[in-house]
C-alpha cells in the first residue's frame, strides 16, 4: 500500500456523512500537475461562497496539464476527496472539473439563427439554441468542443451588441463566438480518472476561465485585462474586454520547469531544488548579494552543495522571462488587432507560481503593463480559512463558483416530502446474506427496528408473526 493510499484510508474511518444535495452543494475538483484540490461549498444568504471543507493531495499522474498516469491521478483524487469529505461531513458524488493542457486551443467563429416569429422578444432560449448550433461546428479529427462562448451579438441590422440581446425583437440573431477545443483522448482520460475514483463529472471548465471568476473584478473585465494563471505544468492565459472573453491560450511550461532548471544548474535533487525555489527563490537577482550563500544537503557520501542566492535568482529569472515572453506574444495577438483592444487593467497573476518574489516587477518590465497578484478572496464568505485565499487555490475556488452559478441559496431550500435525493448505493458485503439471517425477536419490545429502505423477503412473515403474538 502506498503512502497516499494509507493517508486516504485514515479519512475513511466510520463517520456519518450527509449526502451531497445537488440543489445547493457543489464540489470543485482541480486536477493539477503538482496537486489535486477538492473544495466543497454552497451559497449563503448574501450570495457569497461558503466553503464547507476542502482537501488537497500531491499528484504525480499529470504532466503539462494532461493525465499521463490514470492510477496515480485516481489515487490523488481519492485522497483529496476523502480529506474534503472528512472536513465537510458531506459524501461527495458529483464534481465540477477543471481542464488545461497543451492540447487546448481556441478558435473564433460566427453563427446565426433565423427566428420563426420576429415579433416575439429574444429570450435566453434563443441564445441557447444559437450556442448549441455552434457546438455542432466541425473541428479537426480527434477534437471536441469544450466551450462555445458568445461575444458580440447582432439582431437584424443592429450590430456590435456587447450586452445581452434578450428583450429585443428581430428575425435574424447573430453572434461571434470564442470556441475552446480540446483533444478527445485527453478529455476522456481526465473524465476516466474521476470515474475511477467513484465520482460523476457534473461539468468541465477551462481552468483559466475558472480562475478568472475567482480573482477578477467586473471593472477589470470591462476595461480589458489579461489573467495569467501560473501552475506547476502550464501557464494559462485568459483575456477579457468589455466584459467578454476575447482570447485564451495554454503555455506548456510552469513552475516544474523552473525546478528542473534549478536542479540541473546547482546539481541537486528535484525535491531539494523545489524547496530552494519556494524558500529562497526570487525573480530579481539584484535583491541578493554574492555573499548570501545557502547550503543544500547533497547525496549520501557527498559534501553539501553551497550556492549563492544570486545564482538561484538568475536561473529562476531566465526561465520566468522565457515564459512571460511567450505569454506576452499571445497577448499581442489580441491587442495588435486594433487600437481599441487596449487592456486598461493590465495583467493579473495568480496560481502557485504567482507567489514568486519580485515576479510582479519582472512582469512590469518585460511587458510594459501594470501587474498585480490575484487572490480568490472577494467572493468568499466571512470566516473562510486564510489558506484558501492564496493564489494557489484560485482555480479550485473558481470551479466551485462556476458550479454554484445555477444553484440556489441553501437557506432558500424548502422542505419537499416528494423530493428524492440521489443517495449513494449501500453495498452489502458478499459474505452477509440477509435472506439467510435468522431474525432476532426482542421479547421485551417485540417489534424490532426495521430499515424501511432494506425490507427483505422475511419482513412480511415476521410482521404477521408479531401481530399474532399481540
Amino acid at each position: 500500500m502506498t503512502n497516499q493510499q494509507k493517508n486516504t484510508s485514515e479519512f475513511k474511518a466510520e463517520r456519518k456523512l450527509q449526502p451531497q444535495d445537488p440543489r445547493t452543494i457543489v464540489v470543485g475538483l482541480d486536477i493539477g500537475t503538482t496537486k489535486v484540490v477538492a473544495i466543497v461549498g454552497r451559497k449563503n444568504q448574501y450570495g457569497k461562497v461558503e466553503v464547507l471543507g476542502y482537501g488537497k493531495a500531491p499528484n504525480k499522474g499529470v504532466k503539462t496539464g494532461e493525465v499521463i498516469n490514470l492510477k496515480d491521478t485516481e489515487i490523488a483524487i481519492r485522497e483529496a476527496v476523502a480529506k474534503a469529505e472528512y472536513n465537510s461531513k458531506i459524501k461527495i458524488k458529483r464534481v465540477v472539473v477543471g481542464i488545461a493542457g497543451q492540447h487546448i486551443r481556441s478558435i473564433q467563429t460566427r453563427e446565426y439563427l433565423t427566428r420563426n416569429n420576429p415579433e416575439e422578444i429574444i429570450t435566453q432560449k434563443d441564445i441557447d439554441l444559437l450556442t448549441e448550433q455552434v457546438k455542432k461546428l466541425h473541428v479537426e479529427s480527434g477534437e471536441q468542443i469544450i466551450h462555445a462562448l458568445p461575444q458580440e451579438f447582432k439582431v437584424d441590422e443592429i450590430q456590435d451588441i456587447k450586452l445581452s440581446p434578450i428583450g429585443m425583437a428581430g428575425t435574424r440573431l447573430e453572434a461571434n463566438f470564442h470556441v475552446v477545443v480540446g483533444k478527445v483522448a485527453a478529455i476522456k482520460n481526465l473524465v476516466r480518472c474521476v470515474e475511477m475514483a467513484d465520482l460523476e463529472v457534473e461539468d468541465i471548465t477551462l481552468e483559466p476561465l475558472a480562475s478568472s471568476r475567482a480573482v477578477l473584478i467586473d471593472e477589470e473585465k470591462e476595461g480589458g485585462i489579461a489573467l495569467i494563471d501560473m501552475g506547476g505544468g502550464t501557464t494559462d492565459l485568459a483575456i477579457f474586454n468589455h466584459n467578454i472573453i476575447r482570447h485564451t491560450a495554454i503555455i506548456p511550461a510552469g513552475g516544474n520547469i523552473i525546478t528542473k532548471d534549478l536542479s540541473t544548474g546547482i546539481r541537486v535533487l528535484l525535491r531539494d531544488a523545489e524547496l530552494v525555489k519556494v524558500k529562497f527563490g526570487s525573480a530579481y537577482p539584484g535583491a541578493n548579494s554574492d555573499n548570501e550563500i545557502v547550503s543544500i544537503e547533497g547525496l549520501p557520501g557527498h559534501k553539501p552543495v553551497e550556492v549563492s542566492l544570486k545564482t538561484i535568482s538568475r536561473i529562476i529569472k531566465a526561465r520566468l522571462a522565457e515564459i512571460i515572453s511567450r505569454v506576452d506574444n499571445e497577448i499581442h495577438k489580441y491587442t495588435d488587432i486594433s487600437n481599441e483592444n487596449m487592456l486598461l487593467g493590465g495583467i493579473v497573476l495568480t496560481g502557485g507560481g504567482a507567489q514568486m518574489k519580485h515576479l510582479v516587477q519582472l512582469v512590469n518590465v518585460l511587458t510594459g503593463m501594470h501587474a498585480r497578484i490575484g487572490y480568490p478572496n472577494q467572493h468568499l464568505a466571512a470566516g473562510t480559512e486564510d489558506e484558501l485565499k492564496s493564489p494557489i487555490f484560485a482555480t479550485a475556488v473558481g470551479l466551485l463558483m462556476e458550479g454554484l452559478e445555477n444553484k440556489i441559496n441553501y437557506e432558500e431550500v424548502e422542505y419537499d416530502e416528494n423530493y428524492q435525493m440521489d443517495l449513494p448505493e449501500e453495498k452489502i458485503p458478499e459474505e452477509q446474506n440477509i435472506l439467510e439471517e435468522e431474525p432476532q425477536i426482542d421479547n421485551e419490545k417485540l417489534i424490532p427496528p426495521v430499515d424501511k429502505k432494506r425490507k427483505s423477503a422475511w419482513y412480511e412473515p415476521i410482521m404477521k408473526l408479531l401481530n399474532k403474538l399481540e
